[in-house]
């Protein structure tokens, strides 16, 4: 946490969380937005935004865990600091004693921090409660299993940072998957796989190994410009509890983002998998995000699929070999007539492939034009891309992240 330019007037402090390895991507996609201020931090960007832009991030973005809105940053070198910090806040003209509210510590482990997760939780949740009755008002409920209000309190380096977790659930549950996949990949994760790889909406889309078709869905949903958050149910979003809700802008802002969305896809998104259930899962996943209609779906080996346009993106989870994939020998061999079938059907086309560390993705047999390190759950992968040429080499293509992430 560092000092900072005061913000100009009429102008929200926010703070998008990510995992480290997608940082990067989050930065451009909220560059693309009009964000403004932007200061990557450790797993997390912070940016400023008006009234309109802080609504639209929320429907809008894609590669971000959570926001964050920034309330203050106080001195915490010692517990009775803190509290005394936090009651110089005007709690009440935040939100209402009526809604229940809890408090979140971040940051505060290690041997060199002042005080515990539980001191850090203690100290803020008591001392917004005294605010409250000190006005002679009733006391804010704690309620940890469904609040409407919850303040995140970060500490580091004897400083905290207070602030609202404004999306409420978090921003990768948007709703429509299907339980069932053995290895089901994140919608964060995947419209971030789609950002490293530079899809836009477009050039022609194909997952042929689409499982539960978390991929292809969040391609369609880039294609047709419909925003992840748009069908999120009243009152979802925590924002929606304070005390500065602006409930015309919030409609305004619903109408503007729906208004946005296409009829069609500029070009194909395809989606196929070897096993028919998982086909009939990722269409009913589609079906549930409203966007069925724009993904053909298929049944087939990834070494028959045929591109569905001379050009275009392939995007895919390969097997990792931990839940799905089978022996290490076979794994081997699926990758190389992976590889086979990139160089002989695919010429003219980028394919980002997500292979395991521990995968035989150099079975492939092609070499990348760029490899980014990245987490599926808990294992450890890279995002491999390559560029199949047809005839001579080309120039880098336009619309990769340019920039690798930090710590990379």
């Amino acid at each position: 946490m560092t000092d900072r330019a005061p913000l100009r007037a009429g102008r929200i402090r926010l703070i998008a969380t990510c995992p480290e390895e997608a940082k990067a991507a989050l930065v451009q996609e909220l560059e693309a937005l009009g964000a403004e201020d932007l200061e990557p931090g450790y797993r997390a960007v912070t940016f400023s935004a008006d009234p309109a832009l802080f609504y639209t991030a929320h429907l809008k973005v894609r590669t971000a865990s959570r926001l964050l809105r920034v309330i203050k940053e106080v001195p915490a070198q010692t517990p009775p600091m803190l509290r005394s910090q936090v009651r110089r806040i005007h709690w009440p003209e935040w939100f209402d004693a009526t809604r229940g509210f809890m408090v979140e510590a971040l940051g505060a482990e290690g041997r060199d921090s002042p005080m515990s997760p539980l001191q850090v939780i203690t100290q803020v949740r008591e001392a917004i409660r005294e605010v409250f009755t000190a006005e002679g008002g009733n006391m804010p409920p704690v309620d940890r299993d469904e609040p409407k209000v919850v303040v995140v309190a970060h500490l580091a380096h004897g400083r905290c940072m207070l602030s609202f977790d404004t999306s409420g659930k978090s921003l990768h549950k948007r709703g429509y998957r299907e339980s069932g996949h053995p290895a089901p990949l994140k919608e964060t994760l995947a419209a971030t796989l789609l950002q490293y790889a530079g899809y836009d909406g477009t050039q022609a889309f194909l997952d042929p190994m689409c499982g539960s078709g978390t991929l292809a869905i969040e391609a369609a949903m880039i294609a047709i410009r419909k925003a992840p958050q748009i069908h999120r149910a009243k009152g979802g979003f925590h924002f929606e509890w304070l005390k500065d809700f602006d409930r015309a802008l919030w409609r305004e802002t619903q109408e503007r983002v729906r208004a946005e969305k296409l009829e069609v896809t500029p070009a194909p998104v395809v989606a196929s998998d070897l096993e028919q259930r998982f086909v009939d899962m990722a269409r009913k996943s589609a079906l549930s995000a409203r966007v069925e209609r724009y993904i053909t779906f298929g049944t087939a080996r990834f070494q028959d699929v045929e591109p569905p346009a001379p050009t275009g993106l392939l995007v895919t989870n390969l097997p990792y070999g931990e839940r799905i994939g089978g022996a290490a020998e076979d794994l081997h061999t699926l990758y190389a007539e992976i590889g086979d079938t990139l160089k002989q059907r695919f010429s003219g086309w980028r394919a980002a492939l997500l292979a395991a560390d521990g995968s035989p993705y150099k079975a492939i047999g092609l070499k990348p034009a760029r490899t980014i390190r990245l987490v599926n759950g808990s294992i450890p992968c890279r995002l491999l891309i390559f560029e199949l040429y047809a005839g001579t080499r080309r120039t880098k293509p336009a619309g990769l992240v340019t920039e690798p992430p930090a710590n990379l």
